[in-house]
């Protein structure tokens, strides 16, 4: 996991270059690997906290603040909206089929139809997009003075919540307890700390 606010902690230029901030960021006291970098960098960007300018090597990124409240909370309504919509798909592919064909085995090595693993791995994909989107949430109640504002992000973490439970039970019911414990594994796997991102 990284902390969002490490992230903008390094971005202390008006304008950040990819090349600058690999040299300064640093995990653990190494280097990021550079596409890892990039892929977190990516993250930051959909969830409003920078903005990329530019094109390949004259790119830079920018600590991207929303001016006003209806701003802000249509933005994340946006992300809430686009995430909710692939989850439903994906569950709609995956309801009626067997997850696990063999139960003691795990995703990689089951002989799934090729559809069903895509469509598996893509609702785990936006499950962790909508996790980190609450993440970011948090952090961003946690960092702001606007009363308003976090009445609003505290409404918009509640919607995510009771969506996640929905989604939960949804995949979860009538399976068996094996085969539940190996997707609520699988789910939770997927939940970073508040204020971070998984990578």
């Amino acid at each position: 996991m990284i902390s969002i606010d490490y992230i903008l902690e390094c971005m202390n230029d008006e304008k950040n270059y990819f090349g600058d901030l690999w040299e300064t960021c640093l995990n653990n006291k190494k280097r990021f690997n550079r596409t890892k970098l990039k892929e977190i960098l990516k993250k930051m960007e959909v969830l409003g906290h920078i903005k990329k300018h530019g094109y390949k090597d004259d790119a830079y990124y920018v600590k991207n603040y929303h001016y006003s409240l209806e701003e802000n909370i249509g933005f994340i309504n946006n992300i809430m909206f686009s995430y909710e919509s692939k989850i439903k798909a994906s569950l709609r592919k995956l309801e009626n089929k067997k997850i696990f064909l063999d139960i003691s085995k795990d995703l990689n090595s089951s002989k799934f139809s090729k559809y069903t693993k895509e469509e598996y791995e893509s609702l785990l994909e936006n499950m962790t997009n909508m996790f980190e989107l609450a993440s970011s949430i948090l952090w961003s109640k946690e960092n702001s003075d606007d009363v308003e504002l976090k009445k609003e992000l505290k409404n918009c973490f509640k919607q995510i919540n009771e969506f996640m439970d929905d989604t939960n039970q949804r995949l979860l019911e009538g399976r068996k307890t094996q085969e539940r414990i190996l997707l609520q594994r699988d789910f939770s796997n997927r939940i970073p700390k508040a204020g971070h991102l998984k990578i």
